[in-house]
């Protein structure tokens, strides 16, 4: 009883004594000093007075089990060659009028990253396989609550599967929606805008600090629209895809992809080192493992001979490079490029 009533203690002592200026002060100069690095780290206030649990939470991307993992679609090797792939590739440069590609979310203090990552790729697709006509925000407040258990998308806040969430997308389809609004949810435009709000990621950042939001739990799924929302019925306003997919780890499969039909939901190890992620091409440095994480992938390129990839987190737009981050390409850097699925929407071919 004594021993079980230590361990308790020291993890909470341990849990209490993580102190993020600094350990990310002990990290910058580690990172910055690094004179073959290809990254610059700064100070992220997003996490201060959080312990290192708090930080993990973000990182709700679990392993997908086996029996749910899709079959890969391959580019054919004729129409690789026909594409004619360019150096640099960037879908807010190819489809400037898509707004859902310029957009960063806020997953709040929620692990819901998994559910992030589907919809904004969905959205971006949807966009355009419509020549930028449609305009659609795909939810991740309903995709978050409804899409729940070992045998669809996980654990909602508490972490979930991509390759499930695109999977729900395409047999039960999921309404519209997007950034958080107010307490009640209230929208004259979608069905179900995000039940969280976003958090400071700056010192004197325009939300409130994260710190002083609690740890979210999973909201409960609903199947009716926010009260203010009249355009459709709840059955009339869900948007289910034609079939989803493994993206294939191969890095031109993958810039294929992209290029063909627009946006993946890719995802990577993230170790601590990320934390303080600023500006510049993303390689893990140092730190220790904290989980998974995953986000939406939207170009590549390349930058003093060095290729990376192009993504966007769920961090709000404070965070990285106005909300994105580059990532070293070529290499499956922290398995970036070996966690990857997507899916057609209407509209596209199969």
């Amino acid at each position: 009883m004594y021993k079980q009533i230590l361990i308790i203690a020291l993890i909470v002592v341990a849990a209490q004594a993580f102190n993020f200026r600094q350990f990310s002060n002990e990290m910058i100069e580690t990172v910055n000093q690094n004179s073959k690095t290809t990254w610059k780290a700064g100070y992220n206030p997003r996490f201060e007075g959080m312990s290192f649990d708090q930080i993990q939470v973000l990182m709700g991307t679990i392993p997908t089990p086996v029996h749910m993992i899709p079959k890969e679609r391959y580019t054919p090797l004729e129409t690789l060659k026909s594409l004619n792939l360019p150096e640099n590739y960037d879908l807010r440069e190819a489809y400037p009028d898509c707004e859902s590609i310029q957009e960063v979310r806020d997953q709040s203090n929620c692990g819901s990253c998994w559910a992030f990552g589907t919809v904004e790729a969905i959205s971006d697709r949807i966009c355009i396989a419509s020549g930028s006509k449609i305009q659609t925000r795909i939810s991740s407040e309903n995709l978050l609550s409804c899409c729940r258990g070992v045998f669809a998308c996980g654990n909602g806040c508490n972490g979930g599967y991509p390759a499930g969430a695109w999977q729900y997308y395409v047999k039960t389809g999921i309404v519209t929606g997007s950034l958080y609004t107010d307490e009640k949810m209230a929208s004259s435009t979608e069905c179900q805008p995000y039940a969280f709000p976003p958090c400071s990621h700056h010192v004197s950042g325009q939300y409130q600090n994260c710190t002083d939001l609690p740890q979210y739990s999973t909201p409960k799924c609903s199947n009716e629209c926010n009260q203010d929302y009249s355009a459709h019925t709840y059955a009339q306003d869900l948007h289910k895809g034609l079939t989803s997919y493994t993206v294939p780890k191969s890095e031109e499969q993958i810039m294929a992809e992209i290029y063909q039909f627009g946006s993946t939901t890719a995802s990577f190890n993230v170790y601590s080192d990320f934390l303080t992620y600023e500006s510049g091409i993303y390689q893990h440095t140092s730190g220790s493992y904290m989980g998974g994480h995953a986000i939406k992938m939207i170009g590549w390129g390349v930058e003093n001979g060095t290729p990376y990839w192009i993504c966007a987190n769920s961090w709000n737009s404070s965070w990285g490079e106005n909300g994105f981050f580059r990532i070293l390409r070529g290499s499956n850097e922290c398995g970036i490029e070996s966690g990857m699925v997507a899916g057609l929407v209407p509209g596209q071919e199969c």
